[in-house]
């Protein structure tokens, strides 16, 4: 079988360590005679797989015992609207930090809610400057993008909110690096990217902002619920969880986010030298603003046939979806946690070898 990496921004690599465990355990999973597709989200199997799986989050991020950890579906879309429905309920009031266009689409579910402020300059290739006067201490949270997906940007590090509680979509960076779950009120992040297959959503969620809702919030859509009931109100999503457990495993058997964050920041560093030594490609982005999960890149002078013929070139020698986002065009490459050296240092080698032949 032909070699492929795949860069794409979601869904996203898995590792084949865990990929060969799910084709090994697919039709009999730990002597039940059945998939993990086919259990009840109700048995002993299955209910071993959950709190295991919760078990290894919380080891990989020392998630406190104050915190709940939840497996959702829905997305981080459905957060956009689940967050302020749950959080913006004492003033009615909530600042979001702009930076890109998941921001954006949070921002404007969240004006449904309550009254919702922007707070930071819109920028595309730069994360606003924040200092603690530009917060409202009477909001009932501020919202951030960790990392913004489409732009290439991430927060190197949080504003100083003050005692207001930070509400984060942490979906294409949640587990690249180390990060001090104490200082969010909520963390939210779909699985499509870092943890499994789409459909699962991650939320991390403090004690205190659980029970807050109104009446008027749907069950399905209070956090509360899904506390009380261990994330099964509802058949829960199954396989996905049984695959985000197996990754947890594989990055605890890695050594946890402390290794797993030097491999990204070698693989970004080896990325972002080739770019910035490039004549003909540029990664746009502020150096002190760049993601290490997301890398966007386009041609020094804007030739989309360049890029066209890059995109198509490198398909042919198995660098796959390095297509940029249809709103920024250029090219993109996703060097998410399960992406392996060896798949940047062929991106490397052949953006090189690019170049010598199309100068």
């Amino acid at each position: 079988m032909k070699q492929v990496y795949n860069f794409s921004a979601g869904p996203a690599m898995l590792p084949k360590s865990v990929l060969e465990k799910a084709q090994a355990e697919l039709l009999d999973f730990n002597g039940s005679g059945m998939s993990v597709m086919e259990l009840s989200h109700r048995s002993k199997w299955f209910i071993d797989v959950i709190e295991a799986a919760e078990a290894n989050l919380r080891n990989l991020m020392a998630i406190p015992d104050h915190y709940h950890v939840l497996f959702l579906q829905g997305g981080a879309s459905q957060q956009f609207a689940m967050a302020p429905m749950n959080l913006m309920v004492k003033n009615k009031k909530a600042d979001y930090v702009m930076t890109g266009s998941w921001s954006k689409k949070a921002y404007k579910e969240a004006q449904n809610f309550g009254e919702v402020r922007i707070v930071g300059e819109d920028t595309n290739n730069q994360i606003p400057t924040l200092t603690k006067d530009m917060f409202d201490p009477n909001a009932d949270y501020v919202h951030i993008t960790t990392n913004n997906t489409i732009e290439g940007t991430a927060f190197s590090e949080l504003p100083d909110t003050g005692d207001v509680p930070i509400v984060a979509d942490m979906s294409s960076n949640i587990l690249s690096t180390p990060i001090d779950v104490t200082k969010f009120g909520l963390i939210y992040a779909g699985a499509q990217k870092n943890i499994g297959p789409a459909g699962l959503t991650i939320v991390i969620i403090r004690d205190d902002l659980v029970g807050q809702a109104p009446d008027s919030v749907p069950t399905m859509l209070n956090y509360q619920t899904h506390v009380k009931n261990k994330s099964s109100f509802n058949t829960p999503p199954t396989y996905s969880i049984y695959i985000a457990k197996l990754v947890f495993d594989w990055l605890l058997e890695l050594g946890g986010l402390e290794e797993m964050e030097k491999l990204n920041r070698t693989k970004a560093d080896l990325l972002y030298q080739a770019l910035d030594q490039s004549q003909i490609f540029t990664a746009p982005i502020k150096a002190e603003y760049r993601s290490l999960m997301n890398v966007p890149f386009v041609s020094v002078n804007g030739d989309q046939e360049l890029e066209a013929k890059f995109i198509a070139e490198a398909k042919q020698e198995g660098l796959e979806t390095l297509k940029g986002h249809r709103s920024v065009g250029g090219m993109r490459a996703s060097i998410y946690n399960a992406m392996p050296l060896a798949g940047v240092e062929k991106l490397v080698d052949f953006i090189k070898k690019f170049e010598e032949n199309n100068r």
